[in-house]
């Protein structure tokens, strides 16, 4: 019986992890770091100020992310699908639609508890609700406690580490398998056993055979740097379960390779930072003092974006870079 309420409140910090990351998005989105008026919506303004460093992370992970996943849509000229597992409160649907770069079909995976409140806000925000009938050509939306679909965009409420139940949900609310397919993952394979991940991975893998596979979490974790934010999570009840797959890049290609995919890359955010456009770069600069030169340096040194790609269409979807 404990060890089921112990891992009850394993997924409860992860769940609480969702809030966090959105709540530093809104906050450095208020600043001017990066555009996104939906983000609003989800969650309430921060009550204290986020230091400049974290800003600058999440506005490396964001425009990162974000840049693969612009690059892949070029490739395939937007005629795939996106599946953004553990997707949180995440904005990116509304974001492409308003670049008009929404691919055939958007899906969303999440814990049911995280899925019952983003409806929630949709259902009572016109801003969130209109884009997605926008979308959609049918006479009404298919929506329920812990799930949506609509023609252009799913939510589904599933556990990633059930692997069978999600791929009959996804399937029932029309996953294409023969469609080029991008995967997004930020920071939901660390919270994950190695087995669990690597099923998840190698599912991706096998199902589809045009494919992409982003993971953005962290990095380089055998240091004391990475000792002490693995400690910081512990005491939050928050494990790591997935940590040794995070000792460096090379096991991060390294867990993508040897779950079925072709090409892997691995980069530290340090290094897609400086490969951001500089332009950018110099214009988030001037919004805050940044103080710490160093500290930023030592949390980009231990996050990282890795990506994987199989390409049975030969798109061309090894030539994706920064």
């Amino acid at each position: 019986m404990s060890r089921a309420r112990d891992s009850d409140t394993a997924d409860e910090a992860v769940r609480s992890t969702c809030d966090d990351a959105s709540i530093c998005k809104r906050f450095a989105v208020s600043v001017g770091y990066w555009k996104d008026p939906y983000i609003q919506y989800f969650v309430r303004q921060a009550k204290e100020r986020k230091a400049p460093e974290i800003n600058r992370g999440y506005y490396a992970r964001v425009q990162g992310v974000h840049q693969l996943l612009c690059e892949f849509l070029k490739k395939t000229e937007c005629k795939c699908q996106i599946i953004n597992l553990g997707a949180g409160l995440d904005t990116t649907f509304w974001r492409l639609k308003d670049e008009n770069l929404l691919p055939k079909k958007y899906f969303e995976v999440d814990f049911p508890a995280i899925v019952s409140r983003k409806l929630y806000n949709i259902k009572s925000k016109p801003p969130l609700s209109k884009p997605i009938m926008e979308t959609h050509n049918g006479d009404s939306l298919l929506i329920d406690a812990h799930s949506l679909d609509s023609l252009r965009y799913s939510i589904i409420g599933a556990d990633l580490r059930q692997l069978k139940d999600m791929e009959e949900k996804l399937k029932k609310f029309g996953m294409d398998p023969q469609l080029p397919t991008l995967l997004v993952a930020e920071c939901v394979l660390v919270y994950m056993n190695p087995d669990q991940s690597a099923n998840l991975l190698r599912w991706a893998a096998n199902t589809f055979s045009t494919a992409m596979f982003i993971n953005y979490e962290q990095v380089n974790m055998a240091d004391r740097f990475g000792q002490i934010m693995v400690e910081n999570l512990q005491r939050r009840h928050c494990n790591l379960a997935g940590v040794e797959a995070c000792q460096s890049l090379q096991s991060q290609m390294d867990r993508l390779l040897s779950n079925g995919w072709e090409t892997a890359e691995a980069w530290d955010m340090i290094r897609v930072y400086s490969n951001l456009p500089q332009i950018d770069i110099a214009r988030i600069e001037k919004l805050e003092f940044l103080d710490e030169k160093e500290l930023l340096e030592q949390l980009l040194l231990h996050y990282c974006i890795s990506w994987a790609t199989k390409d049975s269409s030969d798109l061309g979807l090894a030539e994706i870079m920064f």
